[in-house]
């Protein structure tokens, strides 16, 4: 009996070796004999992205980015045969593509390309045929045939993709923990399983550091309204449903605290208090691809200003040359840097009709003598910048303060 189509992802931890790779297969397997047809979408295996980095890193400290794309999108293309080995091993047809193979045509962006369309038909034909699909997640190519990545985290991008594309009943990934936790069970023994949780709320953990899914594939997921179970793959276990409204009690009011270490802090010191000033600075930063995030402006009272931002660490070398530059030529003082920070997240759709978020979060955070050096807030969470020696003792004491693992 057929029963539709699910697409299932299963990130670099779950095909890290042979046996991951034969349990991942088994697991394909099982639904297939359930009736069910199935698109897989993998990583590549284990660490191999970061291996390859640093590799290209011994080459070339400032590689090209097209020829990273080259370099990087080889990892998925072994873990896709090695898994449609496994699972011929087990008597099931299956085939493997590349992300180019298979259609995935994206902009020209190298390193963080954006699909523009997918082209399903391979796909379909080789499903009509009883096949199990097997898809390299995180690549796909351009029109001019340059094969392209979607980032860090990107194959969750493929597979909520050609969930939509394909109208898949489901989109399961499948990670190396139970779902989605109130914060990290690594650093806090007390998280606890959340069932379901909004794409908004989902969204904006992701945003801020929890990497259990990629932002923009959950932005996809909810532009085309995609159900996404976040689940073990090594369990059986009902994980976490990501999806547009959660019945909840009223009294739910922060879902999750995450923490980000990936950022680094630049300030510019004595910057000259006239307009159009800002907009210089992050026009440049915008200009060479860097994305700013926390921006704190102090108030000018000597007509000089300091402005102080947060970027990716992975772009700090970058931001620190052009912010010098700038600020020399706007005639501002010294540029200050600090990549010893972190960032620490409150986040509940309930916020919104509760007050007092904000003051418990800062009472908790100064009672563990944990000093805030920058907030950012939005409708359905609170951020602080704070010494990156503090992290996990903040995200412990939020946890607590929030009654979280109730």
């Amino acid at each position: 009996m057929h029963k539709g189509l699910i697409v299932q992802k299963f990130g670099g931890s779950s095909v890290a070796d042979v046996k991951r790779i034969q349990n991942v297969a088994k697991r394909v397997v099982s639904y297939k004999k359930k009736g069910y047809d199935l698109v897989v979408v993998v990583s590549a295996l284990g660490d191999t992205t970061d291996e390859l980095v640093e590799l290209a890193g011994k080459i070339n400290p400032e590689p090209s980015e097209r020829e990273m794309d080259m370099l990087l999108s080889t990892g998925e293309q072994i873990s896709v045969a090695l898994l449609a080995m496994a699972i011929h091993k087990l008597g099931q047809e299956a085939i493997s593509f590349t992300g180019a193979q298979v259609g995935i045509i994206t902009d020209s962006s190298h390193t963080r390309a954006r699909i523009i369309k997918i082209n399903a038909d391979k796909i379909k034909e080789e499903l009509s045929k009883g096949k199990i699909v097997i898809v390299a997640g995180f690549q796909g190519v351009t029109l001019t045939h340059d094969i392209t990545t979607l980032g860090r985290g990107g194959s969750d991008l493929t597979a909520v993709a050609l969930a939509k594309e394909l109208l898949a009943c489901e989109c399961e990934i499948y990670t190396d923990v139970e779902g989605i936790y109130t914060a990290d069970p690594r650093i806090e023994r007390k998280a606890r399983k959340i069932n379901a949780i909004t794409y908004d709320e989902m969204l904006e953990m992701a945003s801020l550091g929890a990497q259990v899914m990629q932002a923009r594939s959950v932005e996809v997921a909810k532009k085309f309204n995609v159900p996404i179970h976040v689940r073990s793959s090594f369990s059986n276990n009902q994980g976490t449903l990501i999806i547009k409204e959660v019945k909840r009690m009223e009294d739910v009011v922060v879902s999750g605290i995450t923490l980000d270490k990936t950022e680094a802090k630049i300030t510019i010191c004595n910057v000259p208090d006239r307009p159009g000033v800002a907009a210089k600075i992050f026009g440049e930063l915008s200009g060479a691809g860097i994305s700013v995030d926390m921006i704190v402006q102090n108030v000018s009272h000597l007509r000089q200003t300091d402005i102080s931002f947060t970027v990716k660490k992975a772009e700090f070398s970058k931001a620190i040359k052009l912010a010098k530059r700038v600020a020399s030529g706007i005639g501002a003082g010294d540029v200050l840097e600090d990549v010893d920070i972190a960032r620490v997240s409150v986040v509940g759709v309930g916020m919104k009709s509760h007050p007092g978020v904000a003051a418990g979060m800062f009472d908790t955070l100064a009672k563990h003598k944990i000093n805030i050096e920058m907030i950012s807030t939005s409708d359905i969470s609170i951020s602080c910048i704070i010494k990156r020696k503090f992290a996990k003792t903040a995200v412990r004491a939020l946890h607590e303060k929030f009654g979280l693992s109730k």
